[in-house]
């Protein structure tokens, strides 16, 4: 397999994150310029991950003759400008999420690489989660039945950067920032060719004085009846918790993937410096965690990232899942302006998904509508009786 040289766009958080996943990674695809819009900024991040090279020229980090690979991790209201000079360029692309500010402009991004045929994989890093994957095989070999119903939340303090809580660079609030994650989360899970109806929101600012919202709450109906909750908060204390919850008709799945996973740790004296992301304090209850990129889903991300790029597949998270979300996210924006369901608007390319389908078992010519063990041993069926429709109990096995 072949190495990979990377242009490194932004020198925020998310840029150290990705490189220090780079390095750890496959081993064989490093990271050889990095852009930064200071001239500072950039100096210190080549400095500290031994970056051959940093330039404030965006043009001139894409078009570099030594890179074959540009990674986005700039402010959202960055990403076209970026994206459309590494398709002229004919460079692959990997773009952080969200894709964009709206679905409009997600479309126009999702366009540009495709007129340009370069491989473009968006960096959703929490649908790459150990637990995630393990939990989304589980899905697909039947172990719940058909999905109906999927929980994702995502809290915590707020922000790092200051671009992040000015929504005209973003597009938004809470949403934009959380909620991008908790969608592509819930359509993995309920199935990418499960098309989004319509979404209910209720979106409020309680705590930071900023015109964006920093608490919103949807409900996201899917064609196949599936409903799709999620929550996304800036005023939550104590660090950043990411839980995912999965029904189906056969069972069910919790994820805990951040905040309680197992590794607690209580000091007075303090911890001497960083714990995890969006930690609030070293001292105290700490909740450290043992491998955070491996744990937020960085690692398994850019494996699935290269390995699709050097066989000419398609990686699990790709540009069209950027745009589905941003326009999901649209969706969500009117609904808590209107105060009602909205229609999802979408160039959809996903197919049908038939409605999940009620499973009517019989007993004595009755519909089973449950079944259940008592304390001493006997079974309880509760039944719709054939003729009347009435429910009924009924005892059917001794002790």
């Amino acid at each position: 397999m072949p190495a990979h040289a990377v242009t490194m766009l932004g020198t925020g958080l998310i840029g150290d994150f990705y490189t220090k996943t780079l390095r750890s990674g496959r081993g064989r695809d490093e990271v050889r310029v990095v852009y930064s819009r200071t001239e500072e900024r950039g100096a210190a991040f080549s400095e500290r991950w031994g970056i051959p090279e940093h330039t404030t020229d965006l043009r001139r980090a894409v078009e570099h003759p030594d890179t074959d690979v540009v990674v986005v991790g700039l402010p959202n209201h960055l990403h076209e400008e970026a994206v459309s000079l590494v398709a002229e360029a004919g460079k692959a692309v990997f773009c952080t999420k969200p894709l964009a500010r709206t679905g409009e402009e997600a479309g126009r991004i999702l366009q540009a690489v495709e007129r340009a045929g370069v491989f473009a994989g968006y960096l959703e890093d929490l649908c790459y989660t150990p637990k995630t994957l393990t939990s989304l095989a589980a899905v697909r070999a039947g172990a719940i039945g058909d999905v109906t119903w999927v929980r994702s939340r995502e809290t915590h303090p707020g922000p790092h950067s200051a671009w992040f809580w000015d929504g005209r660079l973003t597009g938004g609030g809470a949403i934009v920032d959380l909620g991008c994650h908790c969608v592509e989360i819930i359509r993995n899970f309920v199935g990418k060719g499960n098309r989004p109806v319509e979404v209910m929101c209720w979106t409020d600012t309680f705590v930071h004085p900023i015109e964006d919202e920093d608490n919103a709450i949807a409900l996201i109906r899917f064609e196949s009846g599936a409903i799709g909750q999620f929550e996304v908060s800036w005023t939550f204390r104590g660090g950043m918790d990411l839980r995912d919850e999965v029904a189906g008709t056969y069972g069910t799945i919790w994820l805990n993937h951040f905040l309680r996973t197992g590794l607690e740790m209580f000091t007075a004296g303090g911890s001497g410096g960083y714990v995890a992301e969006k930690a609030e304090s070293e001292k105290g209850w700490l909740f450290p965690v043992g491998d955070e990129i491996g744990e937020l889903g960085y690692t398994d991300m850019f494996a699935d990232m290269f390995d699709a790029l050097d066989s000419g597949r398609e990686p699990q998270e790709t540009f069209y899942d950027g745009y589905v979300v941003n326009a999901i996210m649209d969706a969500c924006y009117r609904s808590a302006e209107s105060k009602g369901w909205e229609p999802v608007q979408i160039e959809w390319r996903g197919g049908s998904t038939p409605r999940i389908a009620l499973e009517a078992e019989t007993f004595d010519g009755h519909v089973v509508i449950k079944s259940e063990i008592l304390p001493d041993g006997r079974r309880r069926l509760i039944l719709k009786h054939k003729d009347s429709g009435d429910f009924v109990d009924r005892i059917v096995a001794g002790a």
